[in-house]
């Protein structure tokens, strides 16, 4: 895996990751409207939420549940003083679908987040508290 980053001017850095796909990341992006993207830590809690909800969906398709959306949303405390590190993450998945099985739902967060997703792991070894909720929304 690999990444190109440059320095875009100001807080700003321009990358390029490994599979092509462009975007920035911005340290003054809490400073205003003029930044060019999320800061580095938005960045890394994005990729967490996105590991933990590609395990998730994957999980559950081949559980055979009728998923039709899956929504993760982090909430994330930082350490006070620098390095201003994530200290505890928050993680609610609502998934929605047809008769989907709770325990079912359970059990894909629940592997999602101790076998399968690597920035998750990556993170509770670095110290930071990681918890997990769930929510089931039907549809017809």
């Amino acid at each position: 895996m690999k990444a190109t980053i440059n320095w875009a001017g100001d807080k700003a850095f321009a990358y390029e990751a490994g599979s092509g796909h462009r975007g920035f990341a911005d340290g003054a992006a809490k400073d205003g409207p003029g930044s060019k993207g999320p800061s580095p830590m938005e960045l890394v809690l994005c990729g967490l939420g996105g590991c933990t909800s590609y395990d998730v969906v994957n999980i559950l398709q081949k559980s055979r549940q009728d998923i039709v959306d899956c929504q993760a949303t982090l909430d994330a405390e930082r350490a006070e003083t620098v390095p201003a590190v994530f200290t505890k993450i928050h993680i609610h998945f609502v998934v929605t679908g047809r008769a989907l099985k709770a325990a079912q739902v359970e059990r894909a967060v629940k592997l999602s987040a101790e076998k399968y997703c690597s920035a998750s792991m990556m993170l509770e070894r670095g110290g930071v508290e990681i918890t997990h909720s769930f929510e089931v929304v039907e549809v017809d």
